[in-house]
């Protein structure tokens, strides 16, 4: 790593490089990936099964961009920065790049509903999604504070603004599993319970329709 008193001579082709490997992997890693994250989630609350579909599909569309755009990412820096993988945010970088494909060979391989692999397959798609965009958020924080050593520019707003959005994602992620619970507050006991021939297809009902 080039310390404060050897830094990195930044060429305006270098910046824009470095500027939109950032860009890039800010809006696959740092947005996408967990916005995928949490529209997903959204199916365990919604009640229509149309609607389980629309995010299901929106769920695999964002996730297929964000790999795209990582993709993209990982090929500029192959080609234009100086890859020794001495320093925390490229070794870390260099896992991601792999785990980033594992994740939809294993949504590929997915056993049917009712196997008995399905439970130990979701679990592991579970760990593995989640596990991505955690690593991928904390190598973004990574990169800003190894480009603020080898270039002394500051990129405190940056650090800001990105901790707001990933405070309001986490927000929305834990909100969802709570929010039913909120809404039901304001209703008596008594108004909360529905004849069983008008009841709401449960999570398992709705997963079978999307996911064979």
């Amino acid at each position: 790593m080039i310390n404060q008193s050897n830094p990195l001579k930044l060429t305006p082709e270098l910046s824009i490089h470095i500027k939109s490997h950032a860009f890039l992997l800010w809006a696959s890693l740092g947005f996408l990936m967990p916005l995928g994250v949490v529209i997903i989630r959204m199916t365990e609350s919604v009640k229509s099964i149309k609607m389980v579909k629309v995010l299901f599909y929106t769920h695999v569309t964002v996730q297929i961009l964000a790999i795209l755009l990582a993709t993209v990412a990982s090929v500029l820096s192959l080609i234009n920065f100086e890859n020794s993988f001495n320093n925390t945010h490229q070794k870390i970088g260099l896992v991601l790049y792999g785990l980033i494909w594992i994740q939809p060979l294993i949504a590929f391989v997915r056993p049917r509903r009712g196997m008995k692999t399905r439970s130990l397959w979701y679990l592991v798609h579970w760990l593995l999604g989640t596990g991505v965009c955690v690593l991928g958020i904390a190598n973004i924080f990574i990169g800003l504070h190894t480009f603020h050593e080898k270039t002394s520019t500051i990129v405190s707003l940056w650090a800001v603004l990105f901790t707001a959005e990933v405070s309001f994602m986490a927000f929305l992620y834990l909100l969802q599993c709570r929010w039913e619970y909120v809404m039901k507050q304001g209703v008596t006991q008594d108004e909360q319970i529905r004849p069983a021939s008008h009841a709401s297809p449960t999570r398992n009902q709705k997963e079978m329709v999307v996911l064979p």
